[in-house]
């Protein structure tokens, strides 16, 4: 990594936690010594220029999803800058986004650069929302998102709805609430969390360094 600071760009659609997301990269740029600058910003514009970009969620699928279409040109930006190669961190509902569609309360269409779509968790006699810590399954190794976790490593869960239909290439970690869930995805430069790393601690902060240093490739080609 060269000297120069990085921009990254948490993106503003009404969809919550935005200001934690802020503050847990500010925080894990800082432990890691990693030279960032992180902005909250709807601009158009500045996602397109940004070295590297967030969009956090919480909430319904399609309420986020609407949120997203209310600002003129923030999707088709989010596209682009992904397209041309960003780096790109959904985190729960943002990573959701990253789906086909969601079927909540209405069927709507995601960003679709993952497989599967995003339907209610079916874990008879578990409650839901799943909420709190669980552990995170995962191969060491298998993807830079994931590097210096060990294997008792937890994320903290807040969802009643999850990705299903996915596809084993995109899958880079579960979790089992009744059978397994997908915890984090990946493909080329575009990768999420089902749980939310600001709130997971030392975990979260090490995945979201992580995130910081990735040199993905761009998306369709590995990780």
């Amino acid at each position: 990594m060269t000297s120069a600071t990085q921009s990254i760009l948490v993106i503003d659609y009404n969809g919550g936690n935005l200001a934690s997301a802020a503050r847990a990269l500010t925080r894990a740029a800082a432990d890691s010594g990693i030279d960032a600058e992180v902005t909250i910003s709807a601009d158009p514009q500045a996602v397109r220029s940004a070295d590297r970009i967030v969009l956090p969620g919480q909430g319904a699928f399609a309420d986020c999803a609407a949120g997203l279409d209310a600002v003129p040109g923030l999707r088709a930006a989010i596209v682009d800058a992904t397209d041309a190669g960003t780096p790109f961190l959904g985190i729960c509902v943002g990573m959701q986004l990253m789906a086909e569609r969601g079927l909540e309360h209405a069927v709507t269409p995601g960003f679709g650069w993952i497989a599967g779509e995003i339907a209610p968790m079916d874990v008879p006699g578990l409650r839901l929302p799943q909420m709190g810590w669980n552990r995170l399954d995962f191969v060491p190794g298998a993807h830079p998102l994931t590097d210096g976790l060990d294997a008792d490593a937890h994320g903290y869960f807040v969802h009643s709805y999850a990705l299903r239909h996915g596809v084993p290439d995109e899958l880079v970690a579960t979790t089992d609430y009744g059978g397994a869930v997908p915890a984090i995805v990946a493909r080329g430069n575009r990768a999420g969390t089902q749980f939310h790393v600001e709130k997971s601690q030392t975990v979260g902060l090490r995945i979201l360094s992580n995130f910081l240093r990735w040199t993905p490739a761009r998306e369709g080609g590995p990780a």
